[in-house]
């Protein structure tokens, strides 16, 4: 079998439909979708059942107890046949080509990875365009969504479970065993962007998991001789993007939160400016990171969540 799609649903039931109809109409043959139900209350089951009715020979259905993200991933790998693995949120949805596209770059290159770029779509219809592809390794987009991982290359890999931004620890230790990269730069991947505003998250203290997913590939990428690597995750991933998503929030964890992972920059960063990561930032970012660097917070959020309420008007 060439290929298998994992799919974890929770509470998805509003735009599975939508996410199943892209994926029993991909082009490329010889296929299978897996469907992991971890622990929805509401009526996803109805609608799995209803399409494993259609589609009996496509879909495979794995009901679990609710474990998140990672552990349904993981439990669908370890039962998946194909020879290649991709993955597929259950209110996002796919171009029909996407994967016989995904699969052919692959085997035409030798790669072990093959990678698209996607439209993050939001709830009015509007649609930007993500790019994805034409990176080095250590700049890939960690997103799992927008790529097809040859099986064997993943062997042993597994998802982080219970934990925010477990795409990003499985990503970049796939990444590091992974030879050749094929790019397909087309949108075939419908990303649904949130509506909700982050400004009213109380969210704020599992950001710190960030920290805890940077400690799993610490190890990993400086044994492998790759500090400058780890140091680029740190400023772009911690350093600009997490605290970015604490520094826009109104959660009482907010400054002790934002706190901890200054601390944990500074400690892994013995210089910012002499970071590979920093000097290839555009000047914008540049300013972001000196001034979370330095801890000062109030002048970046005053323009995060002035731009926040323009994109929800």
């Amino acid at each position: 079998m060439k290929l298998s799609v994992i799919v974890p649903v929770y509470n998805a039931e509003k735009y599975l439909r939508r996410c199943l109809d892209s994926l029993v109409e991909q082009t490329i043959d010889d296929y299978e979708i897996l469907l992991v139900n971890d622990g929805s209350t509401d009526g996803s089951q109805t609608i799995i059942d209803e399409y494993r009715e259609k589609f009996p020979r496509l879909i495979r259905c794995i009901a679990v107890e609710n474990g998140g993200q990672g552990r349904a991933r993981n439990i669908a790998i370890r039962q998946a046949r194909g020879e290649y693995l991709g993955f597929v949120d259950s209110d996002d949805w796919a171009d029909p080509r996407m994967f016989e596209k995904l699969y052919d770059a692959a085997e035409a290159a030798g790669a072990e990875l093959a990678q698209c770029d996607a439209y993050a779509c939001r709830e009015d219809g509007r649609q930007d365009y993500f790019s994805m592809t034409g990176q080095k390794k250590e700049n890939l987009d960690t997103a799992v969504w927008n790529k097809l991982v040859r099986r064997s290359a993943a062997e042993g890999i597994e998802f982080a479970e219970g934990l925010w931004y477990e795409d990003l620890a499985y990503v970049v230790r796939l990444l590091l065993r992974v030879e050749k990269v094929a790019d397909v730069p087309e949108p075939l991947y419908y990303y649904r962007r949130g509506q909700t505003s982050t400004m009213n998250n109380k969210n704020a203290r599992r950001n710190l998991e960030m920290i805890t997913i940077l400690e799993l590939l610490k190890g990993p990428l400086l044994e492998a001789g790759r500090r400058d690597w780890f140091e680029t995750l740190v400023v772009r991933h911690l350093l600009r993007y997490t605290i970015n998503r604490v520094n826009v929030q109104d959660s009482p964890d907010r400054r002790e939160v934002l706190k901890e992972l200054r601390a944990y920059a500074r400690e892994n960063l013995p210089s910012l400016v002499k970071t590979e990561a920093f000097r290839e930032e555009p000047v914008k970012g540049k300013i972001v990171e000196l001034a979370y660097f330095a801890g000062i917070y109030a002048p970046v959020r005053w323009i995060l969540r002035r731009n926040e309420k323009k994109r929800n008007e």
